[in-house]
């Protein structure tokens, strides 16, 4: 069979949360950019195949101002528009779609790397195979990324990784693990039920397990429609090396465990029945690949600063008992709580002995122990756009080495912010942003709203701080928002920045008690608006948007030369004031 040779700029391995970010960022900053994913559909741990909710920073909207931003939102967003029903399976179209669509990115479904080519630390391309066209791939690249979850693509390459739990001793940990060993959190199985309305009985097939109520007296089990994260595996069996056996005693646990539901008393089941098992198992930990800085459980603790920092985490490090629910007299997981988000630097995203080869999602460069949070996807998918937001700067500036990009840090961090990240501490400082120099005003606005903010740099409501522009009400006539600069300038782009309120969760769910607490499309997001540019007085340009579902507005047009821009709200999806974080205006 003839190998089909294609040649890119950056390759990413892995269609995961993270592996996606990476490769639409990426893409979007001019890369020529491959996406290789071995399954089916793309999302990873989300998708339809595992049906697990996308945690973030917020922890389920239980931090206000947390919840990630930039392309992961970008994509929600459409979701929880189109998709109000929570359906995974429409999900992983939005997914899909948001890659077909992307130029200069290349979609490999159903494509398994089976080997990686390499010389002198680094990478020069890797062999695959599609297996539903039995096509044979030799994908070659500048830059690669690593978003395989497992650490493959690394691995293979030779770059040096940890497994295990460190001991207190590797990195000064105050709860790691008194002797290092080779225990890592499970994998688990998700299902879901529903209520026919009639009593059905279930039997037990004669393969799974049993289980009573005192094996279960730790593991929450109240919630009968969909279930559970503690359906997890690991202990002696490595999730790679022992998946398929992993997999075939996730169905005997879940199965026993569904059993003990329907047929023990005072689980109030009698009406329900399995609607879906998932037959992939949702791993969480493997190899971690090790880069130029680990980042430790006290550099979570203590939300550490760092200069190089390109995303940010939040979720409390959930650590899993290793031996899953073999373990029935502890509970399934210590949380140990962090007391805001906290920094990832750069140095965590690029392999320390391959140097073209960046890291995402769970295989980052992080300890056992900061691994528990880091691991989330909300977190892997900020991550992720990091990712490939570099590799994107490696490839402009002929860059020999993903490390390399550390001398572009603030380069970097600004490209992040002008596409839509939050990065702590981090404020707009770009020197081509325009709206920087002009003066704002407002038809009205509250007290805490003042116009101003739109350009102060900062892009979310921090600390009980307001960083937006807040109208009173809005006007018949629209709200508008009125920048103004003492001379004529020359543009040809204006972003914009809208409230989508960050206190409340976008994730779908297949777990009611989740979705109960969150609420439906963001009523705070404007909706329809115009853009009037003005020179001495006279209107030279109308930009009208409607139905808008984005918080991140790009607004690209012929170059025009101006001295005012008033964008007039007209309005949201359901609040009565308009909310506005951001204005840039650029001459691109």
């Amino acid at each position: 069979m003839e190998t089909i040779v294609k040649q890119f700029d950056v390759a990413v391995i892995g269609g995961g949360m993270s592996g996606l970010c990476a490769a639409l960022a990426a893409a979007r900053h001019g890369a020529k950019t491959v996406l290789v994913q071995d399954r089916p559909m793309l999302g990873g741990n989300a998708s339809s195949e595992i049906r697990m909710h996308i945690c973030g920073a917020d922890k389920h909207g239980a931090i206000e101002n947390a919840r990630e931003s930039g392309i992961m939102e970008e994509l929600l967003l459409e979701n929880r528009y189109i998709n109000p029903q929570h359906s995974y399976c429409v999900q992983d179209a939005v997914f899909w779609n948001a890659a077909k669509k992307q130029k200069n990115l290349e979609l490999y479904l159903n494509t398994r790397v089976t080997d990686v080519h390499a010389q002198e630390n680094e990478i020069r391309s890797v062999s695959a195979v599609q297996m539903t066209s039995e096509k044979e791939f030799l994908f070659s690249a500048r830059y690669f990324i690593d978003a395989t979850g497992d650490g493959y693509l690394g691995f293979k390459a030779g770059a040096e990784y940890m497994y295990g739990r460190e001991d207190k001793g590797a990195y000064g940990e105050p709860d790691a693990a008194d002797i290092a060993d080779r225990q890592v959190m499970g994998s688990s199985l998700m299902f879901t039920a529903k209520d026919t309305g009639h009593p059905i009985p279930f039997i037990k097939p004669d393969w799974a397990y049993t289980f009573t109520e005192e094996d279960l007296k730790k593991r929450p089990h109240k919630e009968i429609t969909s279930g559970y994260w503690w359906i997890e595996v690991s202990g002696d069996l490595d999730p790679i090396d022992n998946a398929e056996e992993i997999r075939d005693e996730l169905l005997k646990i879940l199965y026993g465990i569904w059993d003990h539901i329907k047929n023990t008393p005072g689980h109030n089941a009698e009406n329900y029945v399995l609607d879906w098992v998932g037959f992939l198992p949702g791993k969480r930990e493997s190899r971690r690949l090790k880069g130029d800085y680990v980042l430790t459980e006290q550099d979570l603790a203590s939300c550490r600063a760092f200069p190089d920092v390109v995303a940010y985490g939040g979720w409390d490090m959930d650590v899993h008992v290793p031996s899953g629910i073999l373990s029935t007299d502890r509970e399934a997981t210590t949380y140990y709580q962090l007391r805001d988000v906290y920094d990832i630097p750069y140095r965590c995203l690029y392999s320390k002995n391959v140097k073209n080869l960046f890291l995402a999602g769970r295989a980052i460069s992080v300890t056992h122990m900061a691994f528990g949070s880091t691991r989330v996807m909300g977190t892997c998918a900020v991550v992720g756009q990091a990712a490939g937001t570099a590799a994107a700067i490696a490839v402009t500036r002929k860059l020999c080495s993903a490390g390399e990009v550390s001398a572009y840090i603030k380069e970097l961090q600004q490209q992040l912010l002008r596409d839509g990240c939050f990065l702590p501490g981090i404020k707009n400082e770009d020197q081509g942003d325009l709206a920087k120099s002009a003066s704002v005003s407002a038809s009205s606005f509250k007290t805490e709203g003042d116009p101003q903010n739109v350009i102060n740099g900062e892009v979310r409501n921090r600390h009980g701080v307001c960083n937006a522009y807040i109208s009173d009400g809005i006007s018949p006539r629209g709200e508008r928002l009125i920048l103004k600069w003492d001379k004529k300038i020359s543009a040809n782009r204006i972003l914009l920045r809208f409230d989508t309120n960050f206190r409340y969760e976008l994730t779908i769910t297949i777990s009611d008690s989740t979705r109960k607490n969150q609420r439906p499309f963001p009523i705070e997001l404007v909706k329809d608006y115009d853009i009037e540019l003005y020179r001495n007085e006279n209107k030279v340009k109308t930009i009208s948007k409607r139905e808008n579902i984005q918080r991140c507005n790009d607004i690209c047009f012929d170059t025009e030369l101006f001295d005012r821009a008033d964008i007039i709200m007209y309005s949201t999806h359901g609040a009565p004031d308009i909310s506005v974080f951001e204005v840039r205006v650029y001459q691109d």
